[in-house]
């Protein structure tokens, strides 16, 4: 929850003077308990990104900077610089046909941007007719590179790592109904790979394409039951996506650019992803 409270503000999805969900709705969200929500909150609102008020819910205060010195937050669609999603997910479900290819560690971002989707969709605001959405994940035969913890025979992070992107794989199958339901051709399909992620990776309707490294960096996780485990995790605060684009010249940087992460995108799917049992 930590990283993906922290990663929707970097990424547009709350803004300042927004007002978080309250807290019960947070927990129900994310598959935690509400002492391990309180933490998080108390936590954001020490470093000064958040304002918790007994009675009145937590307002955002700030949000990180994404662009060159100058640009305001939330724009996220200028070349320079770091990108959002937040505007190119808008921008790609307001076409007929939508297309989405992923590669995440934890698919977070993701079910989030597919729930605002969806409920642009039923209220009628846009009406795409197909959306395909191809994600991989990694693998849960064994533990990761990361998130796990220091210690190599303590596996509770990497379990709870799993628990999260279980519950956030039938969360987007909740979303895909709904869409169903509501009349677009929405088809979600996921394959697991045997790697840890070393990026995150989105293609949108075979145009446009962000990409960003995760840094590994040591911090302490907080399990359910309140226990603190030091490990080796990726924080998805002020983590940079570059915007690329598929451009008529073939030879341009973007477009090199472009087709070769795409090639690698497509060898994975093919030759290294699994469809694993319940997904």
């Amino acid at each position: 929850m930590d990283n993906a409270l922290r990663e929707q503000l970097a990424n547009g999805t709350y803004r300042p003077d927004d007002m978080l969900p309250v807290q019960r709705d947070l927990a129900s969200e994310y598959g935690v308990s509400r002492d391990t929500v309180q933490k998080v909150l108390r936590q954001l609102a020490a470093e000064g990104w958040i304002q918790s008020k007994q009675g009145s819910g937590s307002r955002v205060l700030r949000v990180p900077r994404v662009g060159p010195a100058g640009q305001r937050a939330g724009l996220g669609t200028e070349r320079q610089g770091r990108a959002l999603l937040l505007p190119l997910i808008h921008a790609a479900f307001e076409q007929p046909t939508v297309s989405l290819d992923v590669f995440t560690l934890t698919s977070e971002t993701l079910v989030g941007h597919l729930r605002q989707q969806t409920e642009r969709v039923l209220v009628k605001e846009i009406s795409p007719e197909r959306l395909h959405v191809r994600m991989l994940v990694p693998w849960e035969g064994d533990p990761l590179a990361y998130p796990r913890a220091k210690d190599p025979d303590d596996l509770r992070v990497w379990q709870r790592w799993r628990t999260m992107t279980r519950k956030h794989l039938k969360d987007m199958k909740v979303y895909f109904k709904a869409l169903n339901e509501g009349g677009v051709v929405a088809r979600l399909e996921v394959r697991r790979v045997p790697l840890t992620p070393h990026c995150k990776l989105y293609v949108l309707n075979d145009t446009d394409m962000l990409y960003g490294t995760y840094d590994v960096v040591e911090r302490t996780v907080t399990l359910d039951d309140g226990t603190d485990i030091e490990s080796l995790d990726v924080l998805g605060l002020g983590s940079t996506l570059s915007h690329h684009r598929r451009e008529a010249d073939e030879e341009s940087h973007d477009s090199t650019f472009f087709a070769s992460h795409q090639g690698w995108f497509e060898s994975c799917w093919n030759l290294l992803g699994v469809v694993a049992e319940g997904d």
